[in-house]
């Protein structure tokens, strides 16, 4: 496929004025295309057999053939990019499209004013683009969980935003064989959603996965997941790890924020930090890690080969603090392999 072709996109919707919306936000970018849309999934099935798009937008609740059944359907028959459209009180739906191999998600608004819609668009243009590039994961083995000594041997931050779902999970999978470290996860992600992302992580294995809270105590075999519109730091206090999840300010401009995350991690733990940075639009983590790198901890970034979005780790690379550039496949046993040496 040339660069300079359109992304092909199928919108599958039974709302008319939905799919109408769709394609118009879709195809104010130039190199977007609306091939097709679909009202319920069966006339989706079809359409991607007849048409072949790049990327599919997907409703989950369609008449005749719901959301699920059609991913379910298209990954044994026709396996295509699929970035599910869903509104705020569905987000358990959500994770369950996403278990089942959608790509990623895009809320849909409860209010479509000017500057949500501008939002939505820029959101659509970023993740369709993102999704044509998605590769198939490898089958990961299950393994059973270990005692958890009493306090970690290192911290490990974890930065991501596009494409970030998926790889984080990932990433978790592969550390199932030592879970003795505390990893503090911060994905760009609606504050609607993080609570219900936590949970489905949860359910992966033996690490105790949850949405970070004011107060919170930082243990081995614990990961918190930074609440969406909040930050995410800790500090120590009468001789334990604290969390807190601040307000963003106003020089914040991510919330949750990766680089703020990482400072917090620098200033607290020092040499036993490690940040990694995942697939992600924008420079969100290189501030970050550089003050990783100037505590005397470290900063490893996704490669190019695997990340779905190279703006992130590319970013913190050319910082210079980046001390190990790895495909997703290897963060994870590289990982494991120091949490063994630390014991």
């Amino acid at each position: 496929m040339s660069a300079l072709e359109p992304v092909r996109v199928l919108v599958v919707d039974d709302s008319a004025h939905n799919r109408r919306l769709l394609t118009d936000l879709l195809e104010s970018s130039p190199d977007v295309k609306v091939v097709g849309t679909a009202a319920d999934g069966n006339e989706g099935l079809r359409q991607v057999m007849a048409l072949q798009p790049d990327v599919v937008t997907l409703d989950l609740e369609m008449p005749k053939l719901g959301g699920y059944s059609f991913l379910r359907l298209l990954k044994s028959t026709v396996p295509t990019p699929v970035i599910v459209i869903s509104s705020y009180a569905h987000k358990t739906d959500v994770f369950k499209a996403l278990e089942l191999g959608a790509f990623d998600f895009i809320a849909k608004p409860s209010k479509p004013t000017p500057d949500v819609l501008e939002k939505l668009k820029r959101e659509l243009n970023e993740k369709v683009h993102a999704a044509r590039l998605v590769r198939p994961a490898e089958a990961r083995p299950v393994r059973k969980p270990r005692v958890m000594p009493l306090e970690p041997s290192f911290v490990v931050g974890i930065g991501a935003s596009t494409g970030g779902p998926p790889a984080v999970q990932r990433l978790l999978e592969a550390l199932s064989p030592e879970p003795t470290m505390s990893l503090l996860v911060c994905q760009h992600m609606p504050k609607q959603f993080t609570r219900a992302f936590a949970e489905r992580l949860d359910r992966l294995g033996p690490f105790a996965v949850r949405e970070a809270q004011e107060g919170d105590l930082l243990a081995p075999g614990h990961v918190f997941i930074a609440p969406g519109g909040r930050q995410l730091v800790v500090y120590r206090q009468t001789g334990q790890y604290v969390l807190g999840t601040p307000h963003p300010t106003m020089q914040d401009k991510h919330a949750p924020s990766v680089d703020r995350l990482f400072m917090s991690m620098a200033e607290v733990f020092g040499s036993r930090s490690l940040g990694v940075v995942l697939t992600g639009m924008g420079a969100d983590g290189a501030l970050g890690a550089k003050a990783i790198q100037k505590a005397g901890g470290e900063v490893w970034a996704e490669s190019e080969e695997t990340a779905v979005i190279y703006g992130m780790p590319q970013e913190a690379v050319a910082t210079g603090a980046v001390s190990r550039v790895l495909p997703l496949g290897d963060i994870g046993p590289a990982l494991v392999e120091i949490a063994r040496k630390r014991r």
